[in-house]
């Protein structure tokens, strides 16, 4: 569990300070979707950790606890053909970017999940190695993001029900693979990625 205190303390007093994370790089389809979280010193957040090591229930409740409490939140995204055209690295950058800018409420400095910082924001920042799991601030965008995106692929299995959308969010599993083989590529598939790319001119 993280503590939300630090964020606020010596280096940062007084600095709106943003968390910035995104969600779906390792997928095969769907968007790359980015949020930014500017939090609120005064109403702190218990329980924020990695999205990833959340139960979904728990993403769940915390995503709007989030959204209630934050100063200042934005969520972005980087579409399949922006992905497919600049690579995922760099449409992740994107989309964290978009977030930062998008935020109501503007941020004077910036922690980025990772180990890159995006190119040209309107504020400092800096890149945090597993930031997620050492900033409450990122902690935070990683759960908005992850929720957003897990919500929106869910929503598109209706749309697509041959691939299993729902259960697998998109990631390369041996079911979604044996789904494209079978049924061919979708319009949200990346077609830039190996996998997707081998069977497309397999």
């Amino acid at each position: 569990m993280l503590d939300v205190e630090p964020f606020e303390s010596v280096v940062y007093q007084g600095i709106l300070l943003a968390g910035a994370d995104e969600a779906g790089r390792g997928p095969l389809a769907g968007d790359v979707v980015a949020a930014a979280v500017i939090l609120d010193p005064d109403n702190p957040i218990v329980g924020l950790n990695d999205s990833k090591k959340l139960s979904e229930k728990k993403r769940e409740a915390l995503f709007s606890e989030i959204c209630d409490k934050a100063l200042s939140f934005s969520i972005a995204r980087a579409s399949v053909a922006e992905i497919d055209d600049i690579n995922i690295l760099h449409a992740s950058m994107l989309a964290m970017k978009r977030a930062i800018e998008a935020l109501p409420v503007q941020a004077e400095h910036a922690l980025i999940d990772g180990n890159r910082i995006p190119p040209e924001l309107s504020c400092s920042a800096e890149a945090v190695i597993k930031g997620d799991a050492r900033h409450a601030a990122i902690a935070a965008a990683s759960i908005l993001a992850k929720v957003t995106r897990d919500r929106e692929i869910v929503a598109l299995d209706n749309q697509y029900p041959n691939y299993g959308f729902a259960k697998h969010k998109g990631y390369p599993t041996a079911v979604h693979l044996a789904a494209i083989k079978e049924y061919g590529v979708c319009e949200l598939h990346r077609r830039s990625f190996g996998p997707v790319k081998r069977i497309l001119e397999g």
